[in-house]
């Protein structure tokens, strides 16, 4: 499993945050690695809901000495204008995530040099990156997901970030309520409770 740690503390047993790269984001962690080659120094992270641009951002402003706006579409535009500014004065990248449908920009002169930035994605997760990602969700909660639990989930469940990581949560939710290992009971349980019975998801 290929992950970017990140210089997170977390209480309790769970293991420190991370990023697993694969796919769908190996292209992302090495643009970010390279920002010196962005033009103008800007770099725009979409991606869907729960995809890492979030993890990715303060990976990128705690180890390469530039600046990030998380979710910038939800933000001010022309404070944002201002950031940007301030990032080519000072002479350091600038990285800015938004939600994979598009940002739609008003304010003329943020659209004009955003459209200029570099245009990143994160694509959805193959069979081995949603394996990892399994891994990685079930490490941070301390649950053993019992042998061949990725092997048995992935193809059955919706292949996206966020299914990911409920059916995890599920998982845990599960097992800590019955008192009783992560099974194959579990898992198919799991799969109904997040994404309805098998016969409907095999119409």
């Amino acid at each position: 499993m290929s992950q970017i740690a990140l210089p997170l503390t977390h209480s309790g047993p769970q293991e420190p945050a991370s990023i697993v790269i694969g796919a769908g984001n190996r292209h992302v962690a090495e643009a970010l690695a390279a920002s010196a080659d962005w033009p103008f120094g800007t770099a725009i992270l979409a991606g869907p809901p729960r995809s890492g641009k979030s993890l990715f951002a303060r990976w990128f402003a705690s180890h390469t000495g530039g600046g990030a706006i998380d979710d910038a579409d939800r933000q001010d535009e022309t404070e944002i204008f201002h950031a940007w500014n301030r990032a080519r004065e000072d002479g350091y990248p600038l990285l800015l995530t938004v939600d994979a449908q598009g940002w739609q920009i008003d304010l003329p002169d943020l659209r004009s040099r955003m459209g200029a930035a570099l245009q990143l994605e994160i694509g959805p997760p193959d069979d081995e990156m949603a394996t990892d990602l399994m891994l990685s969700h079930a490490a941070q909660r301390g649950l053993a997901l019992g042998e061949g639990a990725p092997a048995y989930l992935v193809p059955r469940m919706e292949r996206s970030y966020a299914a990911i990581e409920r059916i995890v949560a599920e998982i845990d939710r599960l097992s800590l309520e019955r008192k009783v290992p992560a099974t194959m009971s579990v898992w198919r349980d799991a799969l109904d409770a997040t994404q309805g019975p098998e016969q409907a998801r095999l119409l």
